[in-house]
Formats: structure tokens, sequence, C-alpha cells
């Protein structure tokens, strides 16, 4: 049965949008990608080989998660923190 798998990293860092500092805003995981395969190693070679440019990038470690499926929800963090009265 062929599964959906989201790929991430730890490594690397991230700024948050309009930042002007030279260090990183926030700690965070960075999506590598999607793939599907029965295992999650087939997965990941179909990863490789449907994006041959993550060989020049300098990544290392990534992990995947299996994804129950497509379905999708946005949160507004800003509405989130304004209906519980903080900034």
């Amino acid at each position: 049965m062929m599964r959906k798998y989201i790929f991430l990293t730890t490594e690397g860092t991230t700024f948050q949008p309009d930042s002007t500092s030279s260090e990183p805003d926030i700690e965070n995981m960075q999506v590598i990608g999607f793939a599907i395969g029965n295992t999650v190693k087939d997965a990941a070679i179909k990863l490789t080989e449907q994006n041959e440019y993550l060989a020049e990038t300098t990544f290392d470690e990534i992990f995947a998660i299996q994804l129950a499926d497509d379905n999708r929800e946005y949160i507004s963090l800003r509405e989130i923190f304004q209906r519980s009265g903080g900034d």
C-alpha cells in the first residue's frame, strides 16, 4: 500500500518575514519535501530522485512523518492571539 510522507529536518535556520537581524529569529523544522512509497525508505528514494537538487544542499539528517490524508486546515496565529487578548 502506498503511503504519503512529509520529510523534515531540524538543520538550518529560519528568519521571520521582514527580519533585519543577522541572527535567526526562530527555532524550527524545515520541510524538505513530500513523497509516496510502500515504505518510508522507498518514499525517501523517490524524494531524492524527484528532487535531485537535494544532493547539492548541506542537509544531512532528515526524518519522515506519515501523513494520514491530504486535508489541510489553516490557522492564523494573529487571530488566535487577538481572541485570547495577547499580542
